[in-house]
């Protein structure tokens, strides 16, 4: 597996559910670079990619979940149910 990657910006919908929310996450390592959370799960999944996000000068690694509604979807270790610490990043430009 390759060097953890950080998330550093989402895109989302206007979907209420905090599961259905995000659709890509991005960052910047020698470029910026955008992927769907479903290529992102893939990547998680398939061990080909590690993701993490820094909060509150912590690092947190990016885990895939499963919604209520048997969906996957992202958020952090440290998230209970929600994804909020995903969902505190600032919008992907």
């Amino acid at each position: 597996m390759s060097e953890p990657v950080q998330i550093k910006c989402i895109s989302r919908t206007e979907k209420m559910s905090p599961h259905e929310r995000m659709t890509h996450v991005g960052g910047e390592d020698s470029g910026p670079w955008t992927m769907t959370v479903a290529e992102a799960v893939r990547k998680i999944e398939s061990g080909e990619t590690s993701f993490f996000v820094l909060a509150h000068r912590k690092t947190l690694a990016v885990i895939v979940a499963t919604g209520p509604s048997g969906k996957k979807y992202l958020k952090t270790e440290a998230d209970g149910e929600q994804p909020d610490g995903l969902l505190r990043l600032p919008e992907c430009v």
